[in-house]
């Protein structure tokens, strides 16, 4: 895509991006806009943006779609475990029988809360915000289960 400022001051040319999964609408990249001609654009409500691209998700507000590695949120709510949805997000594809019962060992092995951060959790108020939990919850569990590859990491 060609663009041109009125005054004819500055012209750039804008890559048309169409995304992988074919789902979706083709993007124009402006990532080179502001440093090739000062302009930036302008969409209140950010109602034409893409912010990424995403293996994982995609979402169609319009229509109410919100997909996991392609299927639809509704499907994997009703047909799915938790374990089945977390194997699918972090591999790529629903697991087999054998692969959904080493995952959910893999999980059990990995369950149990340290009686510290049970205390941390019983610190916030009932009424705190439950990403704020989270967020700090997941900070302070860090130190909880540290491995040794995992503590090599976080020194560098």
């Amino acid at each position: 895509l060609s663009w041109s400022d009125e005054a004819g001051d500055h012209s750039v040319e804008l890559p048309v991006l169409r995304p992988a999964s074919e789902l979706g609408n083709p993007v124009i990249d402006v990532r080179s806009l502001a440093a090739k001609t000062g302009f930036f654009t302008h969409d209140p409500g950010f109602t034409s943006t893409s912010s990424c691209e995403s293996a994982i998700s995609f979402i169609d507000g319009d229509k109410g779609l919100l997909l996991h590695r392609g299927y639809a949120i509704e499907d994997l709510a009703v047909h799915c475990s938790f374990p089945e949805v977390a194997f699918l997000l972090i591999e790529g594809e629903l697991p087999a029988r054998p692969e959904l019962r080493a995952f959910e060992a893999e999980i059990k092995a990995n369950w149990l809360v340290h009686e510290r951060l049970l205390a941390f959790f019983g610190g916030f108020k009932s009424d705190a915000h439950p990403m704020a939990i989270m967020v700090v919850s997941k900070a302070g569990s860090r130190r909880q289960h540290t491995t040794p590859s995992s503590a090599t990491r976080t020194r560098g």
